[in-house]
């Protein structure tokens, strides 16, 4: 009986570039990846990437969908009432894009044909319009909060400040007394500035809720 030899390097699949893409985006952002770095990281030549991508925009599109696959849409099927789905859906996109928030960037287009970002608008919409939102305010709460998510991914606020007391000079600027502080408490100011947010976001939807005509 003929046996094939194993062959010295992994066959390439899509899922291999993605994941090897998807880790050069982590360690070194949107720009780091190209068809020459993935060809090398892969040990393959750079055509052979043409057989399962077509282009660079393709790749970094597949890495975005594979973000968005790892969110929890659970919450839309069952029975919790829009505001608690939503409030746990949020927390689910938050943490998926806290680990790869330099892919954010592509993920902020909109879901164009990626089949898992598709799915995630599909579930909000549905769950949105089968709790009683008329379609155009269902539409536009998925906007905002895609937009809201988004946002809150792309960079820590409390990382913004330098832990420097001296760069803060209460002479210009009088209420930044504490703002050397916040770069060691990042974390906690970040998450609670979301928590804070999306508390008042749907509390504002609840009131928007509640003021519907009678169906």
């Amino acid at each position: 009986m003929w046996r094939m030899a194993r062959p010295r390097k992994p066959l390439l699949s899509r899922d291999r570039i993605i994941e090897t893409a998807g880790a050069l985006v982590d360690a070194e952002g949107l720009e780091a990846v190209s068809t020459r770095r993935l060809a090398a990281a892969l040990g393959v030549s750079g055509p052979s990437l043409y057989n399962h991508f077509r282009t660079k925009d393709e790749i970094l599109d597949a890495v975005a969908d594979a973000v968005s696959a790892r969110v929890d849409l659970s919450m839309f099927d069952g029975d919790q009432d829009w505001r608690a789905a939503l409030h746990a859906w949020a927390h689910s996109y938050r943490d998926a894009l806290a680990d790869h928030p330099n892919i954010v960037p592509v993920l902020a287009r909109g879901p164009g044909r990626r089949p898992a970002g598709l799915r995630l608008a599909d579930a909000v919409f549905g769950a949105m319009t089968a709790a009683g939102w008329p379609a155009a305010h269902a539409t536009r709460i998925g906007a905002l909060m895609r937009y809201f998510i988004l946002g809150s991914a792309v960079a820590s606020f409390a990382g913004g400040f330098v832990d420097d007391r001296a760069a803060y000079d209460p002479a210009d600027y009088p209420h930044l007394g504490q703002a050397h502080l916040l770069a060691e408490r990042g974390r906690e100011v970040d998450e609670g500035a979301f928590e804070t947010g999306l508390a008042a976001l749907l509390d504002g939807l609840a009131l928007q809720y509640e003021a519907l005509p009678a169906s």
